[in-house]
């Protein structure tokens, strides 16, 4: 709508992509913290709440009645202040909205499934959760080479240079990337706060990426791939940003409502999309450095107890681990997102060190 204005109207401040990404921000923030009270009193009324399962650390019990699935509201914030914002011409822009959209609507059946099932319920099997992933970031990966600039190159953080073209392998590529990242940030998403302020981080670090590789002169000068029609990305990510920043409000600790699989799982999608689209694929590991520990924890403890009979860590996600350790909640946190914030200004000074 507000491009509409300067197409039409000649409304000059609404042709400038930090202008729009501005106004996504506040649309996005003040819709999610004027609603999510309201889904709150909804969701208590309808004992809408995710199980704690009994292999929780025993100090999660007391969260049995925390609301789940305000994931929903968020998204939905930035969606709307997305579509509100963005030229929508843009095909970067409309598989932005499309990545966030698509991955809510899973982790909304998820959340939903495990509501109505009672505590011993699992929700969507997982089978069918990590399907519908592979085919909505199967669909993404695609209409990117299809309908979009995007190149097949693959870059290494702190090199100029591509190092390899995967010509139409680049969509199984995409389709790991996508996927992975949708995980990563829903295995994150176990304490209060835990998975959004990293979440924030690798936003903000993506969009300073995808804001450069869409400029004609700071692409050049930077040596960072050139990708036209990029920027109207950056809408979304401040409108993302603007939504998780409301749903904090209300999902610090102790937190009166959590994301869900709504939340974690597209948001995790959107990162692992904007990775894609600046050709960060690689430097993601750094910029989703939480995320990636957090899934690493897993993937090895699984895989120790499978071959050797013997756990690493105390429980896993390795959030857990700290809590059995006897660390309490808020510094787990706290110490999780200083780690994130270091790893992404590393992250960052790969624009010059290349």
């Amino acid at each position: 709508m507000f491009f509409f204005l300067y197409k039409f109207f000649n409304i000059n401040i609404f042709s400038y992509l930090t202008s729009r990404a501005g106004l996504a921000f506040f649309i996005a923030f003040v819709l999610t913290i004027k609603f999510m009270p309201k889904f709150i009193t909804w969701a208590r009324n309808k004992k809408a709440n995710q199980p704690i399962y009994e292999l929780a650390p025993q100090s999660h019990q007391n969260k049995c009645k925390t609301p789940t699935m305000g994931g929903i509201i968020f998204t939905l914030s930035a969606v709307i202040s997305s579509i509100l914002c963005v030229d929508l011409a843009s095909p970067f822009a409309i598989g932005g909205i499309m990545c966030l959209a698509g991955f809510a609507y899973i982790g909304f059946k998820d959340d939903y499934a495990k509501i109505i099932g009672g505590k011993n319920h699992d929700g969507m099997s997982a089978k069918t959760k990590f399907a519908l992933q592979i085919l909505i970031s199967l669909f993404l990966a695609i209409f990117l080479l299809v309908f979009t600039n995007l190149n097949m190159d693959i870059y290494i953080p702190f090199y100029k240079y591509p190092i390899i073209n995967l010509k139409y392998f680049i969509v199984l590529f995409w389709l790991i990337v996508i996927t992975a990242s949708s995980n990563a940030v829903n295995l994150t998403d176990g304490l209060d706060g835990l998975a959004s302020i990293p979440s924030i981080f690798s936003l903000m670090s993506l969009a300073t990426f995808i804001y450069l590789s869409g400029h004609a002169i700071f692409s050049e000068y930077l040596f960072l791939p050139k990708i036209v029609g990029i920027g109207e990305v950056i809408i979304i990510c401040a409108a993302l940003i603007g939504s998780l920043l409301g749903f904090l409000w209300y999902n610090c600790y102790p937190a009166e409502v959590f994301m869900g699989d709504s939340g974690s799982l597209s948001v995790g999608a959107f990162i692992g999309y904007c990775a894609v689209i600046s050709k960060n694929e690689f430097l993601l590991i750094l910029i989703g450095f939480v995320f990636v520990l957090e899934t690493m924890s897993v993937i090895l403890q699984v895989g120790s107890f499978k071959f050797f009979k013997k756990r690493i860590f105390l429980m896993a996600p390795i959030h857990h681990h700290f809590e059995l350790k006897g660390w309490v909640e808020n510094k787990i946190i706290i110490r999780f997102w200083i780690i994130a914030l270091i790893a992404n200004i590393i992250a960052l000074a790969s624009i010059k060190l290349r």
